[in-house]
């Protein structure tokens, strides 16, 4: 069959059949838009023509193109569109035989959480001091993130009925629907109580009426993007030179735990990670730190 005809079906599968969302049917038409121009351009058109060496070939192009080359991340990513595109092929019997079954991604660099300092932690949540309205919300908001180790999403999506400040405990919704408990220190209670008590009320009268835990002056729910200026403007009042994101609230909270002495599966169940492994990245971290620790404080560790 040709190519383009062959597109057109996995488009056309991925948006109706599968139903994907229309940024991810964008994203694959990029992708197999560049991969059948890359091939037209070597006189390939017909889905029976391709062979392993020629997506090979496209793969090591992607890194060593002279315009834009992909990183490692964006080779995967569109790897992924071009092997679904193939699979398609192989159930509708465009073709017999799927040739990037056995083409593997490039390896991707182990990148380590970025995480901040107590004293940076401290600094940042600090620069959320006032009596004002919004700094009271904002340091709930930051006094939260960091004592529970919630996802953004997690932690805007909650509503009070998740909170119960006098227990010292609240329920998040993860990745898949999954609820888990997870403790509130003393420092987070204080500041959910004060906001709760003083500010939100307020904020709720604004507005219609919503369960969210998290408001904004006119009383509608804090959006994610909200929370990031939120995060980034306490930044800057703190003058912390470093690159704040709210995940650097969850590798904080998972870094500070494990240097504690924390269990890496006490931290896994706070996290809500599926695997162990993934929480043990941020191990490697608290070992960087006491690997330069010693070689500071050792009188013996360089010569």
């Amino acid at each position: 069959m040709n190519l383009q005809r062959a597109r057109d079906n996995y488009l056309r599968y991925v948006a109706i059949e599968r139903g994907l969302s229309q940024n991810t049917v964008a994203a694959y038409t990029r992708d197999i838009d560049a991969y059948l121009a890359w091939l037209g351009e070597r006189g390939t058109t017909e889905a029976e023509a391709i062979t392993l060496p020629d997506v090979s070939a496209y793969v090591q192009w992607l890194a060593t193109r002279t315009e834009s080359p992909l990183t490692s991340s964006s080779q995967s990513r569109t790897l992924s569109s071009i092997k679904g595109f193939h699979k398609f092929m192989v159930e509708e019997n465009i073709i017999v035989n799927n040739v990037t079954a056995d083409v593997n991604p490039p390896k991707l660099p182990k990148r380590l959480p970025k995480a901040i300092s107590v004293d940076q932690m401290s600094a940042l949540i600090a620069a959320t001091d006032g009596d004002d309205e919004v700094r009271v919300r904002d340091k709930a908001l930051l006094e939260l993130l960091y004592a529970t180790g919630a996802r953004i999403s997690e932690a805007v999506g909650l509503n009070v009925d998740d909170v119960t400040v006098s227990e010292g405990m609240i329920r998040l919704r993860g990745k898949g629907g999954k609820q888990r408990i997870v403790p509130v220190g003393s420092y987070a209670q204080a500041a959910l109580d004060a906001y709760l008590v003083r500010v939100r009320p307020v904020f709720s009268a604004r507005g219609k009426s919503t369960p969210a835990l998290f408001l904004g002056p006119r009383g509608a729910r804090v959006s994610r993007q909200m929370a990031w200026l939120i995060i980034r403007e306490a930044g800057e009042r703190a003058q912390l030179d470093v690159e704040l994101s709210p995940h650097t609230f969850r590798h904080s909270f998972a870094t500070h735990l494990l240097a504690g002495g924390a269990d890496v599966r006490v931290v896994q169940e706070l996290l809500g990670h599926a695997s162990v492994a993934t929480t043990q990245i941020y191990t490697l971290v608290t070992a960087d730190t006491l690997r330069e620790t010693y070689i500071t404080a050792h009188p013996r560790a360089q010569g």
